[in-house]
């Protein structure tokens, strides 16, 4: 954990412009959960958002992608109906239907927000929002009007965009990003994604699990880079028997569209000097990770400093170069993830309100991948707490004994602890949890809780598990880890 600190936030200068004490710019996870806290503590907040607030996650990403994950998700039980005893005719997917329940999830979501955002007195403005020199922001709406707005305090939480790659302009019918996807009226007969991180492999699980024929195209030696090899074995694996063929180390050089407007061929090689391959797909998902929206952000003479990626810069409590200004989510380079934007927007306005938070440790956030099966960690992989200097101990025991596991009829999947190795050879300090399998994503919390307590092997291995239940496997784990194993070898 870092140092705490107290910051003294520059008060208003009096004028008629300075009528807020806080204005945040981009309504997204970070941006509108500053807000909120602003407000509830009894501050006068405004929110610039030049679309709808709830930013990507709510609109375009987190809360659309896991909506389509959990369609694929009930088209796979009624798949599998039959082992139940229960008869059904699957007549396959109107995607259609399925797009139309993803907006009403968002309305309702949506509708929420502005309801707590009205409840706290937040004062949203519609238009995009820039920074100008003194701490002003230059509002500009869709209709091209202009106003300005104030305050002793100023909240950079602009978002990010998707990224694209050259040779693969988006088209919104061949060429996709995740915008694109989200908002399909009907699906492709295949498919290939470019790109094998979290956002990729999510995309490939569901399009495969509605019975599209996917391929991954992926340039680093493995997909779900940073993720432990033995959790990421898994996946592979169940991708593997499902028909999803995923190709690593490959180099994407462009593609040709068909001469009678079906699909689009993509040009690739395993190597450098190797022998161009392509494949014929109806459409390419890009799915190479996101940028920083910061174009057009700040204005010359604000002092706030923008390195050569579109990230603006800060240090550990979020601000930037330029007193009373911070940034925080996707537009500064740290983890990618609504709930980091969250702890983001608390350390922030702590400082704002006088307070003297911690920094947010980003070495041991949760990260939750929702492919099928599910991939959920926190703190070091193996791999990466050796690249650290530590001496570890590990333990991992797969799902398919869980009774729970078996019930449910979903045993593919594994939990892998790492701990720190003590003097006498027994496992100490818990350094990372990694786990793939049945519902992992909601089972990490405990996981999380004793990597940040920096908990040791032996203090969890007292946890006691309900049983039957799935987070009985990393109770066993741990048990086994402690040299007190029941269940499992």
């Amino acid at each position: 954990m870092g140092a705490v600190r107290k910051v003294v936030v520059p008060t208003a200068q009096t004028s008629q412009e300075q009528v807020f004490d806080v204005v945040i710019v981009g309504g997204g996870p970070g941006g509108y959960a500053a807000a909120l806290y602003g407000g509830r503590k009894g501050l006068r907040v405004a929110l610039v958002e030049k679309d709808k607030v709830g930013g990507t996650c709510l609109h375009r990403g987190c809360i659309p992608a896991k909506e389509l994950l959990e369609t694929a998700a009930v088209y796979r039980a009624v798949k599998g109906a039959k082992e139940f005893g229960i008869g059904t005719e699957l007549t396959g997917v109107d995607f259609a239907v399925t797009q139309n329940r993803k907006r009403k999830v968002i309305d309702t979501q949506h509708r929420g927000l502005q309801g707590l955002l009205k409840k706290c007195k937040v004062t949203t403005l519609a238009g995009t929002g820039s920074l100008q020199p003194g701490r002003v922001v230059r509002v500009q709406a869709a209709d091209g009007s202009v106003s300005e707005v104030s305050a002793p305090a100023v909240v950079l939480a602009a978002g990010s965009v998707p990224r694209t790659i050259p040779g693969f302009e988006v088209d919104g019918r061949v060429v996709l990003t995740s915008d694109e996807v989200l908002d399909l009226e009907e699906l492709p007969a295949s498919a290939a994604v470019i790109g094998g991180g979290a956002i990729g492999c999510e995309f490939a699980s569901m399009l495969s699990d509605m019975g599209v024929k996917v391929t991954i195209l992926e340039a680093l030696p493995s997909i779900l880079p940073g993720v432990d090899k033995d959790v990421t074995a898994v996946v592979v694996k169940s991708f593997n028997k499902r028909g999803i063929d995923i190709r690593t180390g490959v180099r994407v050089q462009g593609h040709q569209p068909a001469a009678d407007g079906h699909g689009t061929s993509v040009r690739f090689s395993s190597a450098p000097g190797a022998p161009e391959e392509s494949l014929h797909v109806d459409a390419v998902v890009v799915s190479v990770g996101r940028r920083p929206f910061s174009d057009n952000l700040v204005a010359p003479g604000c002092g706030v400093e923008v390195d050569d990626r579109g990230f603006v810069k800060v240090d550990e409590y979020m601000q930037t170069s330029a007193q009373g200004v911070w940034a925080i989510g996707d537009l500064v380079a740290t983890p990618g993830l609504a709930h980091v934007g969250f702890a983001e927007a608390i350390v922030v306005m702590d400082q704002i309100l006088g307070q003297s938070p911690l920094p947010v440790d980003y070495s041991r956030v949760p990260w939750c991948v929702y492919t099928f099966p599910e991939v959920a960690f926190t703190g070091y992989s193996e791999e990466g707490a050796r690249e650290a200097g530590y001496d570890v101990v590990t333990k991992k025991d797969p799902f398919v004994g869980n009774g729970r596991a078996a019930i449910i009829g979903e045993t593919e999947g594994v939990v892998k602890l790492i701990a720190e190795k003590q003097a006498d050879g027994s496992p100490g300090r818990l350094l990372g949890v990694h786990m793939a399998g049945p519902w992992v994503t909601e089972q990490l919390g405990q996981g999380y809780l004793a990597v940040n307590w920096e908990a040791t092997v032996e203090e969890v291995a007292h946890f006691v598990q309900p049983h039957p239940s799935l987070s009985e496997v990393f109770g066993e784990t741990m048990l086994a880890l402690a040299g007190r194993g029941l269940h499992v070898g």
